[in-house]
């Protein structure tokens, strides 16, 4: 579904990816960890075209679409949550996800079948489309939030981020309301500070530590590999783990 070939892309005259090689398979959900400053959310950001790669490409769905602007790539039928909380506060459920299909509000039909099922999909939505948003405790938000990104029923979903700030009872309604979009059909590409969140919940794992991918494998084995133990848990690995770690 998605493939990145070499990409190198950053901010001003410095580079954050360094060549950044990355499949990701329809149907899959794969999620890419590491230390801060890794280079995680740009991957996102010039897959959605909010950043223009210097080198290398970015094809989905068989189309090439580095450099393309975000509302193209919307329209191909991949788009991001941002890490940031991106709700109106003043407005209600219903105002906030019916943004998500702003590109297509003419379609007043399609607009309010598209609703209707993703008010199946996430019953907040369906229950308190008049609840104002910023009465939402944090996983009722982010819930919203996926909520609006389902308007326009992409096929990749890229989340930045989603456990960001959120206690373990809103992490709950996260994990819930991910594995909903799962059971939809969507293929996920997640962004996570939370390793064993992250992790816990995907098909795919990949590692990334100064603008390179060190590793890319089944999430349990990335999880569960000595390095990244040590990595993230609280040591320091004796070797890095190996660039050519096979996938599943």
């Amino acid at each position: 579904m998605l493939h990145l070939d070499g990409v190198v892309a950053g901010y001003g005259a410095g580079d954050v990816l360094q060549g950044v090689d990355l499949t990701v398979d329809a149907g899959s959900v794969t999620c890419i960890v590491g230390p801060n400053g890794a280079g995680k959310s740009t991957v996102l950001r010039a897959i959605s075209g909010l950043l223009r790669p210097r080198e290398g490409t970015i094809t989905y769905e068989g189309r090439e679409i580095h450099g393309r602007p975000p509302e193209e790539i919307l329209e191909l039928g991949a788009t991001q949550v941002p890490q940031s909380d991106g709700l109106f506060a003043n407005l209600s459920v219903r105002e906030n996800v019916l943004m998500g299909a702003y590109i297509a509000r003419r379609e007043r039909k399609l607009i309010e079948r598209r609703y209707a099922e993703v008010a199946e999909l996430f019953p907040l939505v369906g229950d308190r489309p008049d609840e104002r948003a910023g009465n939402l405790s944090g996983g009722q938000r982010r819930s919203v939030e996926f909520a609006r990104s389902l308007m326009l029923d992409p096929a990749l979903v890229m989340l930045d981020e989603p456990s960001v700030g959120l206690d373990p009872k809103a992490l709950k309604v996260v994990a819930a309301a991910i594995k909903r979009m799962v059971e939809a059909g969507k293929t996920l590409l997640v962004v996570e500070q939370n390793v064993r969140f992250g992790l816990r919940m995907s098909t795919h794992g990949v590692v990334m530590e100064s603008g390179r991918v060190l590793m890319h494998d089944r999430a349990d084995a990335v999880l569960n590999n000595p390095e990244m133990t040590d990595l993230f848990f609280g040591g320091t690995p004796t070797k890095a783990p190996s660039p050519t770690a096979s996938r599943a």
